[in-house]
């Protein structure tokens, strides 16, 4: 019996001094657990006489539930300090003046594009959209290309398996307008349009705004009229323009479009393609149910990243797509 009063006495007086819970926890399991000194006493029970026994056990089970209320108690003012601890460590001043607001901004590639929208709308445009997912027939058949041309060929464009592919330009929006409306047509069509290539000044995946204008009597020079407006406007200065011959399987004629720009620091300007247009082909209307000898009108399609790259001087496309925070902070 005194065996048992001393491991009482030792076991409380570690558990009051216990001021950690795994520490804690080690003392349950020093006394209490399957090989614990109290639960030792109560196995050597059986060794005892009868008339030993009940008395010597009552006072082992009296010990040990005296030692884990102990523990349990202990275990609750531990926590009690441990979350005090907490809140005081965690504790917020309200007063604190605040770090101030950091506003984002939109994307130079975002500004570019809502830019070159809202100077098309004022000149009457409306904004067409389609499917990034199109078929050849929308892609390529409808807008007269032929069947060997090399912009069909799997190492320049995103086919999937079933024929169907990630559309190389924006152009299959003009046609689904035409198909659905009557004439005349005046929209534009922005969104992403995907090309197998990547470098300095590619990317698999770029944002082309093309328009298109059908009606009666329609010219070249209609469409000559309206690129120079919206070149002055969207670079916000006056700039030589002209028009080189090219060629497009969707218009006839076909032209490129530069501008004059300075390059480096020389006064002499340079020429630096921007887009590229023409008359629509009278296939092309054809197909969509337009009749070409009542009926003319222009395309024409231009890069978001280009124009972004020459009105904010960014000589590198990577840089739209690599989102450092220090190149776009620049542009708040």
């Amino acid at each position: 019996m005194n065996t048992v009063k001393e491991l009482e006495e030792r076991a409380l007086s570690r558990v009051s001094l216990t001021e950690d819970l795994r520490e804690l926890d080690d003392l349950r399991v020093q006394y209490l657990g399957k090989k614990g000194e109290v639960t030792a006493l109560l196995k050597s029970l059986g060794s005892m006489e009868p008339e030993q026994r009940k008395s010597f056990g009552q006072a082992v089970n009296a010990t040990r539930d005296t030692v884990n209320q102990a523990i349990q108690a202990r275990k609750v003012d531990l926590e009690a300090q441990a979350l005090e601890r907490k809140l005081l460590n965690e504790r917020l001043d309200v007063t604190l003046p605040g770090r101030g607001d950091q506003c984002g901004g939109l994307h130079p590639v975002t500004r570019a594009m809502d830019r070159a929208i809202g100077i098309f709308n004022k000149l009457g445009f409306d904004v067409a959209t389609g499917p990034e997912v199109e078929d050849d027939h929308y892609n390529f058949e409808s807008l007269n290309f032929p069947p060997h041309h090399p912009a069909r060929a799997m190492h320049d464009t995103f086919y999937f398996g079933d024929g169907r592919l990630l559309r190389t330009h924006t152009s299959p929006v003009q046609i689904r307008v035409m198909e659905q409306s009557e004439p005349p047509y005046r929209i534009v069509a922005p969104g992403k349009v995907y090309r197998s290539d990547s470098d300095q000044t590619h990317t698999p995946m770029f944002h082309q705004i093309e328009g298109l204008l059908v009606g009666e009597g329609v010219s070249m020079a209609d469409l000559k009229g309206v690129l120079h407006l919206f070149v002055n406007a969207f670079f916000e200065r006056s700039l030589a323009m002209r028009f080189r011959p090219s060629y497009f399987p969707f218009t006839e004629p076909s032209a490129e479009v530069d501008i004059g720009w300075e390059k480096g620091e020389s006064s002499e300007p340079g020429w630096l393609e921007i887009l590229g247009c023409g008359m629509v082909h009278p296939n092309v209307l054809k197909g969509c149910g337009v009749d070409p000898e009542k009926y003319t009108g222009y395309a024409f399609g231009m890069g978001v990243e280009r124009l972004a790259m020459l009105r904010y001087g960014v000589s590198d496309l990577r840089q739209f797509f690599e989102n450092d925070l220090e190149f776009l902070k620049q542009f708040h």
